[in-house]
């Protein structure tokens, strides 16, 4: 698997994997996550692509997953009903998606963020049990609630490799 910053080449491809991804979590549970009106909409995937923070994985010639990865401050993250590992500077990762056919995208994402920052943020949906088990399988510890700009509930994860 290779993981490179996502260009403006890629936007179909994304688009197609964020349309497939909320069909999947609809179908597994996970209705009100992403909804139905076409979040991650098409406005933040090209500021994703033109910040440079959205990353794809490509997997045999082609993009089989995308990531948005950032550095904090995250807004959402200010507050959390619990309490963060720590608070050093931390690298975020919200957006993530693959395209059903490869196995193994979080993982990915965790090892090439890991190469950037060694303390992680994320967060799920509490109806997205999928992603949940996946987190903690990637060494994710479960710290609390934080709220989206919207008022939203969301499960918030922290992996912290050196304290």
């Amino acid at each position: 698997m290779l993981v490179r910053i996502a260009a403006a080449k890629d936007f179909a491809d994304i688009i197609e994997i964020y349309r497939h991804a909320r069909e999947y979590m609809a179908e597994n549970g996970n209705p009100h996550q992403w909804g139905d009106d076409g979040y991650p909409y098409e406005s933040i995937v090209k500021e994703d692509i033109e910040k440079k923070r959205l990353y794809v994985i490509e997997e045999g010639g082609a993009v089989q997953a995308v990531f948005m990865f950032d550095f904090g401050p995250d807004p959402t993250y200010s507050h959390i009903d619990g309490k963060w590992l720590n608070e050093r500077h931390y690298g975020v990762i919200h957006r993530i998606a693959g395209s059903g056919r490869i196995k193994g995208v979080l993982s990915e994402c965790v090892r090439f963020c890991s190469t950037k920052t060694d303390n992680l943020r994320i967060d799920t949906h509490s109806d997205n049990h999928i992603m949940q088990r996946v987190l903690e399988k990637n060494g994710f510890v479960y710290c609390g609630t934080i709220y989206l700009e919207n008022g939203d509930a969301r499960m918030a994860y922290q992996l912290s490799r050196n304290g």
